[in-house]
This record gives C-alpha cells, structure tokens and sequence, in this order.
C-alpha cells in the first residue's frame, strides 16, 4: 500500500473578499456595478451569461459584502461595496514600493540600452 495524502479541504469561495474575487467572472461585475447600481438583467446583458449565473455569482459578492442590494418594487439593484475589498487593497498596497523600485531599474536599463544603441548607430555611421 502507497502512502495516502489527504485530501486538503478548499477554502469556501464566500470565505473573504479573496476568494470571491479571484473568479474572473466576479470581477467582470464588480467593473460593471463599480460605476452604479446594476440590475440582474443589465449584467446579464452586459456579461453574455446566463441569469442563472450572474444570480449565482453576485450571490457569492453578496455573502462576503463585495456588493450591496437595494429593492426596487420587483428589481434587485446591485452596487459596489468597496470598504469590502479594502483589505485586497491593503495587501496589494504592501507591494507597491517593491514594484515602483523594480520599475525604476527597469527604467534605467532600458535608458542604459538606448544610449548604446545610440552611441552604436553614431560610430557605424
């Protein structure tokens, strides 16, 4: 007999704003409700999914607070809840500084590689 792994369990997707953001599909609606309030049908529409789908995924944004609903006689309007992916933003933020500093030497070696360039094309000429 081989050895058994266990099987690790998958964090629920309405886990934290996280897990629910890194379906692509989910992302597509937070862009479209980030500019308003959004009706089901206008996603679906907007998404060329199913309304099935759009419902189920904006469940799962409702569940970890990402979106926020509002009743409209028999409409369900969807908006962005931004406080929610805050510590998304948070834990980006943590990087940013690495990145412009990596940028910036990106920067100066393609400044590097254009003046020796430049000073090849002058000496061929």
């Amino acid at each position: 007999m081989g050895i058994q792994c266990p099987i690790l369990a998958r964090t629920p997707t309405t886990a934290d704003a996280f897990n629910a953001v890194a379906e692509p599909r989910r992302r597509e609606i937070l862009d479209a409700v980030a500019g308003g309030e959004r009706a089901v049908n206008e996603l679906v529409g907007l998404l060329g999914l199913a309304q099935p789908q759009v419902s189920k995924h904006l469940r799962v944004l409702r569940e970890v607070g990402a979106v926020d609903v509002r009743h409209d006689g028999r409409r369900r309007l969807y908006r962005l809840n931004g406080h929610a992916l805050k510590p998304i933003h948070d834990w980006v933020k943590a990087y940013e500084r690495t990145w412009s500093e990596r940028f910036e030497q990106l920067d100066a070696v393609l400044e590097d590689l254009k003046r020796e360039e430049e000073d090849d094309d002058g000496k061929s000429g």
